[in-house]
């Protein structure tokens, strides 16, 4: 039997596909404990991680029987990968928080970003920022540089995952990741690539996981 050793597990995403693949499921991803506290009442949410886990394993399998499920270099709706990669958090001005992980093979630059929140262990916060799976949010977060005047704007959406890339630092880990595709097409510095058909692909993901 194989394990995962999970680095990041969207909950976002994993409730909002759950939610469409049988609406029922969603009424028992929580309990709410209600304390009464002076004239207010305080609700703890008690989730356990194997049901965390139990959910993702549900929804990737379906995915994997019903979904468009792809790979790093033929992306579906959602795409598979297992790759080295760099990855890190990133802090904005505004207070957003987003994790990013980033690699690539022989043809595809790949970057992935989501919620910091939702890294295994993180502390979860009542109030968020606007999502970072969401592609502008994300593509703002990655990059501040504004696109040149006259420059495509998927062109310029394309080139910020790939300097976002290029400034990770830190240690190489192999992961393995399930994402939902937000933008895919060739790389805008093949100069810089060793390589004239390389392409850039960014995702947000449901999973990543230490791959051995």
């Amino acid at each position: 039997m194989s394990f995962r050793y999970y680095l990041y597990i969207s909950d976002a995403k994993i409730d909002m596909l759950l939610a469409q693949i049988d609406p029922a499921a969603t009424n028992k991803r929580t309990s709410e404990i209600s304390v009464g506290v002076s004239a207010a009442k305080a609700k703890r949410t008690v989730e356990t991680t194997g049901d965390q886990v139990g959910r993702l394993e549900r929804v990737v399998r379906h995915l994997n029987e019903h979904g468009d499920v792809g790979t790093v270099e033929e992306p579906g709706q959602f795409f598979w990968g297992l790759l080295p990669m760099q990855w890190g958090p990133m802090v904005t001005d505004n207070g957003s928080s987003l994790v990013y992980f980033g690699g690539r093979d022989e043809r595809t630059i790949v970057g992935l970003g989501g919620s910091a929140g939702h890294v295994v262990g993180a502390e979860h916060a009542d109030q968020r920022p606007p999502s970072p799976s969401l592609l502008p949010v994300l593509l703002d977060m990655i990059d501040d540089r504004e696109p040149e005047p006259g420059v495509d704007l998927d062109e310029a959406a394309l080139a910020s995952v790939h300097r976002a890339n290029s400034r990770l630092r830190g240690p190489v880990q192999n992961v393995e990741f399930l994402a939902k595709r937000l933008l895919s097409g060739p790389s805008p510095y093949p100069e810089l690539d060793g390589r004239d058909d390389m392409s850039v692909l960014l995702g947000s993901p449901l999973y990543v996981a230490l791959a051995d």
